[in-house]
Protein backbone atom coordinates (compact mmCIF):
# COMPACT_ATOMS: atom_id res chain seq x y z
CA UNK A 1 0.00 0.00 0.00
CA UNK A 2 3.03 2.30 0.01
CA UNK A 3 3.44 2.76 -3.75
CA UNK A 4 0.18 4.61 -4.52
CA UNK A 5 -0.68 7.83 -6.34
CA UNK A 6 -4.06 8.11 -4.62
CA UNK A 7 -4.52 11.57 -3.14
CA UNK A 8 -1.79 13.13 -5.29
CA UNK A 9 -3.73 15.73 -7.25
CA UNK A 10 -2.27 17.67 -10.16
CA UNK A 11 -3.33 21.27 -10.60
CA UNK A 12 -1.29 22.27 -13.67
CA UNK A 13 -0.15 20.88 -17.01
CA UNK A 14 3.44 21.04 -15.76
CA UNK A 15 2.65 18.67 -12.91
CA UNK A 16 0.70 16.36 -15.20
CA UNK A 17 3.58 16.06 -17.70
CA UNK A 18 6.32 15.63 -15.08
CA UNK A 19 8.91 12.93 -15.69
CA UNK A 20 8.21 11.50 -12.22
CA UNK A 21 4.56 12.35 -11.50
CA UNK A 22 4.31 10.04 -8.47
CA UNK A 23 5.79 11.28 -5.19
CA UNK A 24 7.28 7.89 -4.36
CA UNK A 25 9.23 7.93 -7.63
CA UNK A 26 10.72 11.32 -6.80
CA UNK A 27 11.70 10.11 -3.34
CA UNK A 28 13.30 7.02 -4.88
CA UNK A 29 15.32 9.14 -7.32
CA UNK A 30 16.69 11.28 -4.51
CA UNK A 31 17.50 8.12 -2.55
CA UNK A 32 19.39 6.65 -5.52
CA UNK A 33 21.32 9.90 -5.96
CA UNK A 34 22.19 9.95 -2.26
CA UNK A 35 23.53 6.39 -2.46
CA UNK A 36 25.43 7.13 -5.68
CA UNK A 37 27.02 10.42 -4.57
CA UNK A 38 27.55 9.77 -0.84
CA UNK A 39 27.40 6.11 0.15
CA UNK A 40 29.27 4.45 -2.75
CA UNK A 41 32.34 6.76 -2.86
CA UNK A 42 32.54 6.72 0.94
CA UNK A 43 32.39 2.98 1.53
CA UNK A 44 33.28 1.53 -1.90
CA UNK A 45 36.73 0.03 -2.36
CA UNK A 46 39.12 1.15 -5.10
CA UNK A 47 38.52 -2.11 -6.96
CA UNK A 48 34.75 -1.68 -6.79
CA UNK A 49 34.94 1.89 -8.12
CA UNK A 50 37.59 1.20 -10.79
CA UNK A 51 36.42 -2.14 -12.11
CA UNK A 52 32.66 -1.93 -11.66
CA UNK A 53 31.08 1.46 -11.09
CA UNK A 54 33.12 3.69 -13.43
CA UNK A 55 32.88 1.40 -16.50
CA UNK A 56 29.22 0.69 -15.73
CA UNK A 57 28.38 4.41 -15.78
CA UNK A 58 30.39 5.01 -18.97
CA UNK A 59 28.76 2.15 -20.87
CA UNK A 60 25.34 3.16 -19.56
CA UNK A 61 25.91 6.62 -21.02
CA UNK A 62 26.97 5.12 -24.36
CA UNK A 63 23.86 2.91 -24.30
CA UNK A 64 21.72 6.01 -23.73
CA UNK A 65 23.27 7.56 -26.82
CA UNK A 66 22.48 4.50 -28.95
CA UNK A 67 19.00 4.25 -27.43
CA UNK A 68 18.22 7.77 -28.61
CA UNK A 69 18.98 6.70 -32.17
CA UNK A 70 17.76 3.10 -32.22
CA UNK A 71 15.17 2.94 -29.45
CA UNK A 72 13.49 6.32 -29.84
CA UNK A 73 14.06 7.10 -33.55
CA UNK A 74 14.21 3.61 -35.05
CA UNK A 75 17.55 4.12 -36.84
CA UNK A 76 19.84 1.13 -36.31
CA UNK A 77 23.53 1.91 -35.88
CA UNK A 78 26.69 -0.15 -35.49
CA UNK A 79 29.03 2.82 -35.26
CA UNK A 80 28.74 3.73 -31.59
CA UNK A 81 32.26 2.53 -30.79
CA UNK A 82 33.74 4.74 -33.50
CA UNK A 83 31.81 7.80 -32.30
CA UNK A 84 33.14 7.13 -28.81
CA UNK A 85 36.60 7.18 -30.38
CA UNK A 86 35.91 10.53 -32.04
CA UNK A 87 35.03 11.98 -28.65
CA UNK A 88 38.12 10.50 -27.01
CA UNK A 89 40.56 11.70 -29.68
CA UNK A 90 38.88 15.12 -29.80
CA UNK A 91 39.22 15.52 -26.04
CA UNK A 92 42.87 14.46 -26.29
CA UNK A 93 43.57 17.13 -28.92
CA UNK A 94 41.68 19.74 -26.91
CA UNK A 95 43.84 19.03 -23.86
CA UNK A 96 46.89 19.50 -26.09
CA UNK A 97 45.81 22.90 -27.40
CA UNK A 98 44.11 24.15 -24.21
CA UNK A 99 46.07 22.61 -21.31
CA UNK A 100 44.79 25.12 -18.75
CA UNK A 101 41.09 24.63 -19.51
CA UNK A 102 38.92 22.62 -17.12
CA UNK A 103 39.08 19.00 -18.26
CA UNK A 104 35.38 18.43 -17.52
CA UNK A 105 34.49 21.27 -19.89
CA UNK A 106 36.74 19.74 -22.56
CA UNK A 107 35.01 16.38 -22.13
CA UNK A 108 31.64 18.02 -22.71
CA UNK A 109 32.97 19.96 -25.71
CA UNK A 110 34.47 16.86 -27.29
CA UNK A 111 31.00 15.48 -27.81
CA UNK A 112 30.26 18.21 -30.36
CA UNK A 113 32.99 16.86 -32.65
CA UNK A 114 31.39 13.42 -32.48
CA UNK A 115 27.99 15.02 -33.13
CA UNK A 116 29.30 16.67 -36.29
CA UNK A 117 30.74 13.40 -37.59
CA UNK A 118 27.52 11.62 -36.67
CA UNK A 119 25.44 14.11 -38.63
CA UNK A 120 27.57 13.50 -41.73
CA UNK A 121 27.21 9.73 -41.52
CA UNK A 122 23.53 10.12 -40.66
CA UNK A 123 22.69 11.72 -44.00
CA UNK A 124 22.15 8.34 -45.76
CA UNK A 125 19.31 7.64 -43.30
CA UNK A 126 17.17 10.05 -45.33
CA UNK A 127 17.16 7.58 -48.23
CA UNK A 128 17.85 4.16 -46.74
CA UNK A 129 16.74 2.24 -43.68
CA UNK A 130 16.96 -1.15 -42.03
CA UNK A 131 19.71 -3.49 -43.20
CA UNK A 132 21.19 -0.92 -45.59
CA UNK A 133 21.49 1.66 -42.83
CA UNK A 134 23.23 -0.94 -40.66
CA UNK A 135 25.77 -1.49 -43.43
CA UNK A 136 26.28 2.28 -43.77
CA UNK A 137 26.96 2.78 -40.05
CA UNK A 138 29.23 -0.27 -40.06
CA UNK A 139 31.19 1.31 -42.92
CA UNK A 140 31.45 4.48 -40.81
CA UNK A 141 32.84 2.36 -37.97
CA UNK A 142 35.58 0.87 -40.15
CA UNK A 143 36.39 4.19 -41.83
CA UNK A 144 36.82 5.98 -38.51
CA UNK A 145 38.95 3.12 -37.18
CA UNK A 146 41.16 3.54 -40.25
CA UNK A 147 41.45 7.27 -39.51
CA UNK A 148 42.45 6.58 -35.91
CA UNK A 149 45.32 4.43 -37.21
CA UNK A 150 46.42 6.30 -40.35
CA UNK A 151 46.21 9.91 -39.13
CA UNK A 152 49.11 10.29 -36.65
CA UNK A 153 48.12 13.89 -35.91
CA UNK A 154 45.24 12.51 -33.84
CA UNK A 155 47.60 10.90 -31.33
CA UNK A 156 50.32 13.59 -31.54
CA UNK A 157 52.63 11.34 -33.57
CA UNK A 158 53.15 9.01 -30.62
CA UNK A 159 55.29 6.06 -31.86
CA UNK A 160 53.04 3.62 -30.00
CA UNK A 161 49.94 5.00 -31.70
CA UNK A 162 48.20 5.40 -28.34
CA UNK A 163 46.73 8.43 -26.62
CA UNK A 164 48.00 8.87 -23.08
CA UNK A 165 46.03 10.89 -20.57
CA UNK A 166 47.92 13.77 -18.93
CA UNK A 167 47.40 14.75 -15.32
CA UNK A 168 44.78 17.48 -14.96
CA UNK A 169 43.16 19.26 -12.05
CA UNK A 170 39.60 20.52 -11.60
CA UNK A 171 38.26 22.43 -8.61
CA UNK A 172 41.58 21.97 -6.84
CA UNK A 173 41.58 18.17 -7.17
CA UNK A 174 43.58 15.87 -9.46
CA UNK A 175 40.92 14.21 -11.62
CA UNK A 176 42.94 12.50 -14.39
CA UNK A 177 46.25 10.68 -14.55
CA UNK A 178 47.74 8.00 -12.30
CA UNK A 179 47.62 10.28 -9.24
CA UNK A 180 43.83 10.74 -9.39
CA UNK A 181 41.97 8.75 -6.75
CA UNK A 182 39.22 6.35 -7.87
CA UNK A 183 36.61 8.13 -5.74
CA UNK A 184 37.31 11.49 -7.39
CA UNK A 185 37.20 9.99 -10.88
CA UNK A 186 33.99 8.16 -10.00
CA UNK A 187 32.31 11.35 -8.78
CA UNK A 188 33.30 13.23 -11.94
CA UNK A 189 31.98 10.45 -14.18
CA UNK A 190 28.79 10.16 -12.13
CA UNK A 191 28.17 13.92 -12.30
CA UNK A 192 28.60 14.00 -16.08
CA UNK A 193 26.38 10.94 -16.56
CA UNK A 194 23.60 12.40 -14.39
CA UNK A 195 23.83 15.74 -16.20
CA UNK A 196 23.72 14.20 -19.69
CA UNK A 197 20.92 11.81 -18.70
CA UNK A 198 18.85 14.74 -17.39
CA UNK A 199 19.32 16.63 -20.65
CA UNK A 200 18.44 13.61 -22.80
CA UNK A 201 15.39 12.87 -20.66
CA UNK A 202 14.11 16.40 -21.16
CA UNK A 203 14.70 16.15 -24.91
CA UNK A 204 12.81 12.86 -25.10
CA UNK A 205 9.84 14.20 -23.16
CA UNK A 206 9.74 17.37 -25.25
CA UNK A 207 8.78 18.24 -28.79
CA UNK A 208 11.97 16.85 -30.30
CA UNK A 209 11.47 13.49 -28.61
CA UNK A 210 7.92 13.25 -29.92
CA UNK A 211 9.15 13.83 -33.48
CA UNK A 212 11.74 11.08 -33.01
CA UNK A 213 9.07 8.63 -31.89
CA UNK A 214 6.76 9.58 -34.76
CA UNK A 215 9.57 8.88 -37.23
CA UNK A 216 10.19 5.56 -35.48
CA UNK A 217 6.55 4.45 -35.49
CA UNK A 218 5.59 5.54 -39.03
CA UNK A 219 7.86 7.93 -40.89
CA UNK A 220 5.58 8.41 -43.91
CA UNK A 221 2.58 9.33 -41.76
CA UNK A 222 4.78 11.64 -39.69
CA UNK A 223 5.92 13.43 -42.83
CA UNK A 224 2.31 13.82 -43.99
CA UNK A 225 1.35 15.63 -40.78
CA UNK A 226 4.26 18.05 -41.02
CA UNK A 227 7.23 16.35 -39.35
CA UNK A 228 10.48 16.96 -41.22
CA UNK A 229 12.40 13.69 -41.56
CA UNK A 230 15.65 15.55 -42.28
CA UNK A 231 15.49 17.51 -39.04
CA UNK A 232 14.31 14.56 -36.94
CA UNK A 233 16.81 11.97 -38.16
CA UNK A 234 19.84 14.26 -38.29
CA UNK A 235 19.09 15.63 -34.82
CA UNK A 236 18.83 12.06 -33.51
CA UNK A 237 22.20 11.18 -35.03
CA UNK A 238 23.69 14.37 -33.58
CA UNK A 239 22.39 13.79 -30.04
CA UNK A 240 23.29 10.10 -30.13
CA UNK A 241 26.81 10.78 -31.38
CA UNK A 242 27.31 13.59 -28.86
CA UNK A 243 26.42 11.32 -25.94
CA UNK A 244 28.63 8.54 -27.33
CA UNK A 245 31.50 11.01 -27.81
CA UNK A 246 31.27 12.18 -24.20
CA UNK A 247 31.19 8.54 -23.07
CA UNK A 248 34.33 7.83 -25.11
CA UNK A 249 36.16 10.80 -23.59
CA UNK A 250 35.16 9.67 -20.10
CA UNK A 251 36.30 6.13 -20.85
CA UNK A 252 39.83 7.17 -21.80
CA UNK A 253 40.40 10.06 -19.39
CA UNK A 254 38.68 8.71 -16.26
CA UNK A 255 38.93 4.94 -16.61
CA UNK A 256 41.57 3.53 -18.98
CA UNK A 257 44.19 6.28 -18.75
CA UNK A 258 45.50 5.36 -22.21
CA UNK A 259 43.88 3.88 -25.29
CA UNK A 260 44.56 2.61 -28.79
CA UNK A 261 42.19 2.08 -31.68
CA UNK A 262 41.22 -1.36 -30.31
CA UNK A 263 39.39 0.44 -27.51
CA UNK A 264 36.83 1.69 -30.05
CA UNK A 265 36.50 -1.26 -32.40
CA UNK A 266 33.33 -2.84 -33.73
CA UNK A 267 33.17 -5.23 -30.76
CA UNK A 268 32.34 -2.28 -28.54
CA UNK A 269 29.59 -1.22 -30.94
CA UNK A 270 28.04 -4.68 -30.70
CA UNK A 271 28.49 -4.70 -26.92
CA UNK A 272 26.58 -1.44 -26.54
CA UNK A 273 23.88 -2.67 -28.92
CA UNK A 274 23.46 -5.77 -26.75
CA UNK A 275 23.09 -3.54 -23.69
CA UNK A 276 20.28 -1.63 -25.40
CA UNK A 277 18.49 -4.78 -26.56
CA UNK A 278 18.66 -6.55 -23.19
CA UNK A 279 17.96 -3.38 -21.21
CA UNK A 280 15.06 -2.28 -23.39
CA UNK A 281 14.67 -0.26 -26.57
CA UNK A 282 13.21 3.19 -25.98
CA UNK A 283 13.96 3.34 -22.26
CA UNK A 284 16.56 5.34 -20.36
CA UNK A 285 16.17 3.07 -17.35
CA UNK A 286 16.74 0.13 -19.68
CA UNK A 287 20.09 1.59 -20.73
CA UNK A 288 21.29 1.48 -17.12
CA UNK A 289 19.82 -1.98 -16.51
CA UNK A 290 21.35 -3.38 -19.70
CA UNK A 291 24.76 -1.87 -18.96
CA UNK A 292 24.68 -3.20 -15.40
CA UNK A 293 23.70 -6.68 -16.58
CA UNK A 294 26.24 -6.97 -19.41
CA UNK A 295 29.12 -5.52 -17.40
CA UNK A 296 28.41 -7.32 -14.12
CA UNK A 297 27.70 -10.72 -15.69
CA UNK A 298 31.38 -11.77 -16.17
CA UNK A 299 32.15 -10.67 -12.62
CA UNK A 300 29.28 -12.78 -11.29
CA UNK A 301 30.40 -15.77 -13.40
CA UNK A 302 33.90 -15.48 -11.91
CA UNK A 303 32.75 -14.89 -8.33
CA UNK A 304 29.98 -17.46 -7.81
CA UNK A 305 32.09 -20.57 -8.67
CA UNK A 306 34.85 -19.40 -6.31
CA UNK A 307 32.29 -19.07 -3.50
CA UNK A 308 31.22 -22.67 -4.12
CA UNK A 309 34.78 -24.00 -4.35
CA UNK A 310 34.92 -24.40 -8.13
CA UNK A 311 37.85 -23.14 -10.18
CA UNK A 312 36.97 -21.68 -13.60
CA UNK A 313 39.67 -20.21 -15.83
CA UNK A 314 39.36 -16.94 -17.72
CA UNK A 315 38.65 -18.50 -21.12
CA UNK A 316 35.73 -20.50 -19.70
CA UNK A 317 34.31 -17.36 -18.11
CA UNK A 318 34.53 -15.55 -21.44
CA UNK A 319 32.80 -18.39 -23.30
CA UNK A 320 30.06 -18.64 -20.67
CA UNK A 321 29.55 -14.90 -20.93
CA UNK A 322 29.09 -15.11 -24.72
CA UNK A 323 26.68 -18.04 -24.39
CA UNK A 324 24.51 -16.40 -21.73
CA UNK A 325 24.37 -13.01 -23.46
CA UNK A 326 23.54 -14.61 -26.82
CA UNK A 327 20.80 -16.76 -25.31
CA UNK A 328 19.31 -13.81 -23.44
CA UNK A 329 19.24 -11.65 -26.58
CA UNK A 330 17.21 -14.34 -28.36
CA UNK A 331 14.90 -14.75 -25.35
CA UNK A 332 14.26 -11.03 -24.99
CA UNK A 333 13.70 -10.49 -28.72
CA UNK A 334 11.10 -13.29 -28.78
CA UNK A 335 9.44 -13.13 -25.37
CA UNK A 336 9.99 -9.59 -24.09
CA UNK A 337 11.23 -7.19 -26.81
CA UNK A 338 11.20 -4.28 -24.36
CA UNK A 339 13.84 -5.96 -22.22
CA UNK A 340 14.61 -5.54 -18.55
CA UNK A 341 12.92 -2.13 -18.51
CA UNK A 342 9.57 -3.79 -19.21
CA UNK A 343 10.12 -6.30 -16.41
CA UNK A 344 10.91 -3.38 -14.11
CA UNK A 345 7.70 -1.60 -15.19
CA UNK A 346 5.63 -4.75 -14.59
CA UNK A 347 7.13 -5.12 -11.11
CA UNK A 348 6.24 -1.50 -10.31
CA UNK A 349 2.69 -1.99 -11.60
CA UNK A 350 2.25 -5.10 -9.46
CA UNK A 351 3.46 -3.14 -6.46
CA UNK A 352 0.89 -0.42 -7.16
CA UNK A 353 -2.06 -2.84 -7.06
CA UNK A 354 -0.75 -5.13 -4.31
CA UNK A 355 -2.26 -7.05 -2.48
CA UNK A 356 -4.74 -7.42 -5.33
CA UNK A 357 -3.80 -9.59 -8.35
CA UNK A 358 -2.20 -7.80 -11.31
Amino acid sequence: MIYREAGQFKTSYKQDSAIFPILQDRIAIWFYLFVAFIVIPTFGSDFFLNSMMIPFLIFALAAIGLNVLTGYTGQISLGTGAFMGVGAYSCYKLTTYFPETNIILLVLLSGFFAAGIGMIFGLPSLRIKGFYLVVTTLAAQFFLEWCFIRVPWLYNYNPSGAIEVPQREAFGLIVTGPSASPSVRYLVVLSVVVFITWIVSNLIHGRLGRTWMMIRDMDIAAELIGVRPLQAKISAFAVSSYVAGVAGALMVFFWLGAAEVESFDVNHSFLILFMVIIGGLGSLVGSFLGAAFIWMLPIVIRTVPKMTGLDINASTVEQLNFMIVGALIIVFLIIEPHGLARLWAIAKQKLRVWPFPY
